[in-house]
């Protein structure tokens, strides 16, 4: 996802697709472990997507 996508959704969009994908990257984590994923680099892209949508929330709650 790139932060443009991020920046168009709404605050409370943004909130429950946050946690949508914090809950897939976990799954993955726990997947990986067990069995190798076919691309791991997944899990890398999952995690900076997590983090751009944390900081967008924190940029929006910081400017109210």
């Amino acid at each position: 996802m790139k932060i443009k996508e991020v920046r168009e959704l709404e605050t409370k969009d943004l909130a429950e697709r946050l946690e949508a994908e914090v809950a897939k990257y976990n799954q993955m984590k726990i997947n990986h472990a067990v069995t190798p994923l076919e691309n791991p680099s997944q899990i890398k892209a999952a995690r900076r997507d997590i983090a751009r949508m944390k900081t967008e929330l924190r940029q929006r709650e910081l400017n109210k």
